[in-house]
């Protein structure tokens, strides 16, 4: 894992990290609230009717392996996370997870590595940034990716080098698996359109309880798939 573009990226993460305090914990929230809006508007008319398609042509059983082929996908960037917290032991089982499950698996089509006991579990460096002490930054609202915080936008800069699909040279073939995997989460994903009060305000709170509680549990176990 390479640290050059990581290092500027902590640098100013350090710069901006008082931008969310106490007093004002979401400063960025007059720019976040219309990138969210227009969030919502893409997956309502693009994304989600993108995700019921592929749903309805896909078989059950091979929508169920494509989900664990791209979660194969992530294993390395977890083991060399776990290995950077120092948790060498999860590090070796999630390396071992990734060997198993892209032979014995099929490239991930199948988990065998479950079935003998290798649990997965799901960690980022945006987690290892925490871990260090960095602190998260202000709450950022990503157009198509949605919620981050700064800290988490420095650590997605450093898990590229442990992506797979990046080292595929021809761009429109990387694209393409990239655009499948979103439409692959898309359809894995619960989608909740009742009338909140805020939803805004729910999907912050939301995903900063999710990421802070990655950090307090070190098991990090991702919801399981069927089988």
């Amino acid at each position: 894992m390479s640290g050059g573009p990581v290092l500027p990226l902590l640098a100013l993460l350090a710069a901006l990290a008082g931008c969310a305090t106490s007093a004002n914990p979401d400063p960025l929230e007059p720019v976040n609230r219309p990138v969210q809006a227009f969030n919502d508007f893409a997956d309502r008319v693009l994304i989600h009717p993108l995700a019921q398609g592929y749903q309805a042509l896909t078989p059950d059983p091979v929508e169920r392996g494509v989900a664990r082929f791209f979660r194969n996908l992530g294993e390395l960037t977890s083991a060399s996370n776990q290995l950077l917290q120092g948790k060498p032991l999860l590090a070796v089982n999630d390396l071992g997870r990734f060997l198993l499950n892209s032979t014995l698996g099929l490239a991930g089509f199948f988990d065998p590595a479950s079935e003998l006991g290798l649990r997965p579990h799901r960690e980022d460096f945006g987690q290892t940034l925490g871990v260090w002490g960095v602190p998260q930054g202000p709450y950022l609202v990503l157009p198509f990716r949605g919620p981050s915080t700064l800290r988490d936008i420095a650590g997605g800069f450093s898990d590229q080098w442990t992506l797979l699909p990046l080292e595929i040279d021809h761009v429109p073939s990387r694209n393409s698996l990239f655009a499948f995997q979103i439409l692959t989460l898309r359809a894995q994903a619960p989608t909740s359109r009742g009338q909140q009060a805020d939803p805004y305000a729910l999907l912050r709170d939301s995903y900063l309880r999710r990421r802070q509680t990655f950090l307090e549990d070190q098991e990090n176990v991702p919801p399981a798939l069927p089988p």
